[in-house]
């Protein structure tokens, strides 16, 4: 006699040219079945848990060492500014000097990096229009040379940390 897994046992109903004890095992298996059936519920149910837990928990390590990431590059970013600072303001007579283009390599290492881990420079050049999400104004003035809310000078570079800004462009604004 076929039946179905997924329907509830249900218990043998006894027939009249059944001994007892073959009665008793027939309750005896429905009743063993339904167990097995909540067993097998119960496991399906830890192992669904436990898949999320596993998966909410690294999804937690991943932002966690996001945000680790995201502070450690913060703080080096004043020395990507004074790299950059000092190569700007190298005299003429030195430039080509074989320890100035050294500083240089090493400006250039230290970006790609930067650049590999995700971090990328907002654009703030003069004539951009200011976005209050990735530019800080630190001045506005009247300009005859620059539209009204675009930038007329970058004070300090601004960054984005895998599509976040993790440290905004200081800039002057057109009024």
């Amino acid at each position: 006699m076929p039946t179905d897994v997924d329907a509830e046992p249900q218990e043998a109903e006894p027939r009249p040219e059944e001994p007892e004890d073959v009665r008793a095992l027939q309750v005896e298996l429905a009743e063993a079945r339904r167990q097995a059936e909540e067993y097998l519920d119960q496991w399906r149910r830890t192992a669904a848990d436990f898949a999320n837990f596993r998966k909410r928990k690294e999804r937690e390590l991943a932002e966690f060492e996001q945000r680790a990431n995201e502070r450690l590059i913060a703080r080096l970013l004043p020395v990507l500014d004074d790299l950059q600072r000092a190569l700007e303001h190298v005299p003429e007579d030195l430039k080509e000097h074989e320890w100035v283009e050294g500083v240089r390599l090493i400006e250039r290492k230290f970006w790609g990096v930067l650049e590999q881990e995700g971090v990328q420079p907002i654009e703030s050049s003069p004539g951009t229009p200011f976005d209050p999400m990735h530019h800080e104004a630190l001045m506005s003035e009247e300009s005859g040379e620059h539209e009204p809310e675009h930038i007329i000078e970058e004070y300090q570079r601004g960054y984005l940390y895998r599509g976040r800004v993790l440290r905004p462009a200081r800039v002057r604004v057109a009024r």
